[in-house]
């Protein structure tokens, strides 16, 4: 992507969001999945951002998933944020949302600016953040199941949380040798009721999803999830061309795959 640009001596990326008009949420959606492939195409997890927002313009009703998104790549990539260049518009917009969300800004008038406040943030690349591990891969175990006859994987995300990426590396890691196993694709079947997916590893757990989808999933079925969780996947699938298949239950989602079978056998 040709607005993101990696300095990996100065462990930054520059996000170039000059001249750019994001009218809906849809766009903004497409935006961030480029950045998020760029960011994952590196290698590395960990960077500085520095974003040029001069004469960018959002409208207010892509806003919110512009917040979102943001918060999320943040939150999974960033070592530190620095803006520049910013219109007074953006720049207020961005001012009031600090005060709600206690973060500071780091506004500058200049790309200058911007690097010279980057070097004296910490890095914590060089550490290699580790999380703690908190779940075994008997716990993924018990969550994955079979179902030959009906061709569906049974994925049960009920009342886990994934704290952060390692969280998510972890459990696809398990689900994709277990599909290897297998050597076939299936029917995915997704119980999200009670599961919390923190901002922290949105970002992981959309990249290895879709992964997991385009390599092995004849059709994917969600069901039960919080309305944090559906509203965030029914926002990335706006940019990313799939559609959510979510219902409210079990049966509800079941009843969708044989939906999805029919479709399959008349083409």
């Amino acid at each position: 992507m040709h607005r993101v640009t990696l300095n990996d001596d100065l462990q930054v990326a520059e996000i170039d969001l000059s001249g750019l008009r994001l009218d809906t949420s849809g766009e903004v959606n497409a935006l961030y999945d480029a950045i998020e492939a760029a960011l994952a195409e590196s290698g590395e997890e960990l960077w500085f951002f520095v974003i040029n927002y001069s004469d960018f313009r959002i409208d207010s009703d892509a806003w919110y998933t512009h917040h979102r998104r943001g918060k999320a790549l943040n939150l999974g990539h960033s070592m530190g944020t620095v803006r520049f260049d910013m219109s007074e518009e953006t720049q207020r917009q961005i001012e009031r949302t600090a005060e709600t969300e206690s973060f500071d800004p780091n506004l500058f008038a200049d790309h200058d600016g911007a690097l010279a406040r980057v070097a004296e943030l910490p890095s914590k690349r060089r550490a290699k953040v580790v999380h703690d591990m908190g779940y075994s891969d008997a716990e993924f175990a018990k969550r994955i199941s079979f179902d030959g006859a009906a061709e569906i994987m049974n994925v049960d995300f009920s009342n886990f949380v994934f704290h952060h990426s390692a969280d998510v590396n972890a459990f696809y890691d398990h689900i994709e040798a277990r599909l290897e196993e297998t050597a076939v694709r299936w029917f995915f079947l997704i119980n999200y009721e009670g599961c919390r997916i923190f901002e922290e590893a949105w970002v992981a757990y959309a990249r290895r999803g879709k992964r997991l989808n385009e390599r092995w999933s004849m059709g994917s079925v969600r069901y039960a999830p919080g309305s944090e969780t559906e509203e965030t996947i029914r926002m990335r699938a706006e940019s990313q061309q799939f559609r959510p298949n979510i219902r409210n239950t079990r049966e509800e989602a079941l009843a969708r795959i044989d939906e999805m079978k029919s479709e399959m056998a008349e083409h």
